[in-house]
């Protein structure tokens, strides 16, 4: 009778607080605006102009022209995006996250989960892991209560709301693969919520409750005597590493899924680890070449386990939330893009390194604990044959990744600062005009480049694209290098393409980015059977969107890097973290491509750094 009455609270609990936020998020936080037709597509030619010869431009304006002129497809395509947006809670988000993330058939390591590497810990060895590893689950436990009491405070950008929708979201959340597109899974809806969550050591996974029987959170010291129990049940590595299945290709591990659950003890088991709170992995160290390639090796770690040999067998990929505890002090999180993004997660981060410098504030309850649940699969013939192609395409994708952090230390966000290139502290827009310019260096080209801009002043907003080339940042590089120009011309342009950027980073932020806007206009002629306007078809419009520099930040107090694998093959994905004196920097890019080179690029990007801070501070 308690059992039930405690599940019936929890239930009503959590749903006052899902209605309170649901409420919150639509009475304070405006809807995404649709934004004018006209001016979209005036931007989209003007971002074209640094990629494109102008003959080419003058064909693709043409075809604009052809796609907004009155009575067009244009105006009818964007009257009934304005009627969408009228009867949903976002008119675009459910498209964004159906189309980029669960209609990819890629892999989720490396292709679509970012990984974020913090800080080594000071402890060397399996104790100590398992201390903080109880000390990281005791602090997550505690954000998930903030938010399950309505305690979160509601966030704020300019001066506005945020959105607070997804954290509700973060737990218990699982992507699902299916054969033409995914789908996720909300288990923490349920009327009994789930109160366990997922460890794994050794390729083996365990249920362990985090919860008491009276509905409290388990202390520290609770948590540590089950991971200890738990490491007693896992000397050995499993042979059969089922998490590798998660690493595969989407239609490939959709179909595997299916063979999977066609047994009980499968189905049960998946159930349970998709169910869970979140995932904990409990790694063995990574493998130690040298001091100057140790940042490296342990962002890869975080990002796709290292290989089948190392510790890719200790994640399940599908998951919204799985923490990385290593025996050697290496810690980070790799999180799922359908449900989660990256302020949250910063967020959520800050909370465990604050609850981290805390001693633990309760005292263990004299009471037995049920032993940890070992899940258990049954794997035939056609389940052992999968494991081992999921095992040879995961090393092969792992090899393919060149993966190069560093940490500059010449200058920090405050150098931009100091010369009012950057008034606004969230993101810092100079390095985005910087990294475009370093990849020109190297490539001789303006490639199509994209950073990431949050769309959360808007209710149930996601993100948006935001084209770092202009053609101020093409000015300025084309006039660095010429020696016929005085060091304060140059400073003059650089200013320019930084408030260029700006300005466009400004504008989407405002709800009138052109990415969203132009994949809506394509999505609403599919949805209505339409064929797919010549504009999207235009060789300028592939060209735009094959995004070549992908580059990101979350913006963390703390020296942490994060790491993604680049959108395309012959592309790089830079991931950067200003600090106030430094920064971190990540750079993947693909080895099966030529033409690209991780570490030439970092070597490069910091000789262009510090040419540029001789010229916003010159020595002499």
């Amino acid at each position: 009778v308690n059992l039930f009455l405690q599940n019936s609270s929890n239930f009503f609990s959590s749903f006052q607080v899902y209605l309170r936020q649901e409420l919150c998020c639509f009475s304070s936080v405006p809807p995404q605006p649709v934004p004018p037709l006209a001016q979209t597509l005036q931007s989209y030619l003007k971002a074209l102009e640094p990629l494109l010869p102008p003959e080419e431009i003058s064909h693709t304006r043409r075809m604009v022209q052809e796609f907004g002129r009155t009575g067009g497809l244009g105006p009818q395509l964007q009257e009934r995006l304005e009627k969408r947006a009228r009867h949903t809670k976002n008119w675009i988000s459910p498209w964004w996250v159906q189309w980029a993330y669960l209609e990819s058939r890629l892999p989720l390591p490396v292709h679509s989960n970012p990984a974020i590497s913090l800080p080594r810990r000071d402890y060397n060895g399996w104790r100590s892991q398992l201390v903080f590893a109880s000390k990281l689950i005791a602090a997550v436990l505690d954000f998930k209560a903030t938010i399950s009491t309505g305690q979160l405070p509601v966030e704020n950008m300019r001066g506005k709301p945020l959105c607070m929708e997804l954290y509700p979201l973060l737990f218990s959340s699982c992507r699902i693969p299916g054969p033409k597109h995914d789908y996720i899974a909300h288990h923490g809806r349920a009327r009994r919520s789930p109160t366990h969550i997922t460890v794994v050591r050794n390729y083996q996974f365990f249920q362990l409750e985090v919860y008491n029987s009276d509905g409290s959170r388990m202390t520290e010291s609770q948590i540590h005597g089950q991971l200890l129990r738990i490491r007693s049940q896992s000397w050995k590595t499993d042979k059969e590493p089922m998490g590798i299945l998660t690493s595969e290709h989407r239609h490939t591990w959709g179909q595997a899924y299916n063979r999977l659950l066609r047994d009980k003890l499968n189905k049960e088991s998946v159930g349970l680890i998709e169910s869970g709170l979140f995932v904990l992995c409990l790694d063995s160290p990574v493998m130690r070449i040298s001091d100057e390639k140790y940042a490296s090796r342990k962002a890869a770690q975080v990002l796709h386990g290292g290989g089948t040999f190392s510790n890719s067998g200790n994640r399940w990929f599908d998951k919204t939330l799985q923490f990385v505890v290593g025996e050697d002090g290496s810690w980070g999180l790799l999180y799922e893009q359908a449900t989660a993004e990256g302020p949250p997660i910063a967020t959520l981060l800050h909370h465990i390194l604050d609850y981290c410098e805390k001693p633990d504030p309760k005292r263990a309850p004299l009471v037995p604990l049920p032993m940890p649940k070992k899940l258990y699969f049954h794997i035939d013939r056609e389940i052992k044959r999968d494991i081992e192609h999921a095992k040879q395409n995961l090393d092969i994708l792992i090899n393919d990744l060149d993966v190069n952090v560093f940490n500059f230390k010449k200058f920090g966000k405050d150098l931009p600062k100091q010369h009012k290139l950057s008034p606004n502290s969230f993101i810092q827009w100079p390095f985005a005009v910087t990294v475009c310019f370093f990849f020109d260096r190297v490539h001789n080209e303006v490639c199509a480049a994209c950073g990431i801009v949050s769309q959360r002043m808007f209710r149930g907003g996601r993100t948006e694209y935001v084209r770092s080339p202009t053609n101020q940042t093409l000015k300025f590089i084309l006039a660095f290098d010429d020696p016929s120009l005085s060091r304060e011309a140059k400073v003059q342009l650089f200013r320019e393409a930084a408030d260029a950027y700006s300005a466009l980073a400004n504008q989407a932020l405002e709800g009138h980015g052109i990415e969203s806007h132009l994949l809506g206009l394509k999505l609403q002629a599919i949805e209505e059977g339409l064929s797919i306007p010549k504009i999207f078809m235009d060789t300028a419009y592939g060209l735009a969107t094959h995004w070549k520099l992908r580059t990101g930040q979350v913006p963390a107090n703390t020296d942490s890097v994060m790491c993604f694998g680049p959108l395309v093959p012959d592309g790089y994905a830079i991931c950067y973290n200003p600090q106030a004196d430094h920064v971190h920097f990540s750079i993947t890019a693909f080895n099966c491509c030529e033409e690209t080179n991780a570490e030439t690029l970092a070597v490069t990007l910091k000789d262009t750094l510090c040419e540029l801070q001789e010229l916003l501070q010159p020595t002499v």
